[in-house]
């Protein structure tokens, strides 16, 4: 027979995902969700995408060595076939363009182009206000150990889908 935990009040909580508590999954769910559809609509002047914004932002990060497809689609946690549709629009919109790689004439380069540099900087901008509208929700005593504590979670996850 095993036993439920006690809580402070000496009562047996209820399972962890039981209605009654919150639950890892459908608030990571609603966060990203809501997140992702106000970054949309707040980049939605600039006809640029949270995918394609994070495109950039990898490329601009990591501007001191060329990016390959695959390296991109491994940064954004995002499926190459979805990261490959991705490139496609922003070529065609003269963000970036694809290089072939030197040595592996099967891969791909990704790089920056200035009219995508621009565009990127103006893109920041709408992100950095976002993120500091909606960290706002927690006290900025506790910002930089909400993070932490939320890349530990991400980094466990990514630990058990590589198990």
């Amino acid at each position: 027979m095993s036993k439920r935990p006690h809580s402070e009040s000496g009562f047996s909580e209820p399972p962890i995902d039981h209605p009654s508590r919150r639950r890892l999954p459908p608030l990571l769910r609603r966060t990203w969700y809501s997140l992702n559809q106000a970054f949309r609509r707040r980049l939605g002047p600039l006809n640029l995408t949270p995918d394609q914004f994070t495109v950039l932002r990898w490329l601009h990060e990591k501007s001191d060595t060329p990016l390959t497809q695959r390296q991109l689609a491994d940064l954004m946690a995002s499926d190459p076939n979805t990261v490959t549709s991705v490139l496609n629009r922003m070529e065609a919109a003269g963000l970036i363009e694809r290089k072939t790689h030197l040595t592996d004439r099967r891969a791909k380069n990704v790089l920056l182009l200035p009219h995508g540099n621009t565009i990127y900087a103006k893109a920041r901008r709408i992100a950095v206000d976002l993120q500091a509208e909606v960290m706002s929700a927690v006290p900025k005593a506790q910002r930089a150990r909400f993070l932490e504590q939320l890349e530990a979670v991400a980094d466990a996850a990514r630990d058990v889908l590589e198990k």
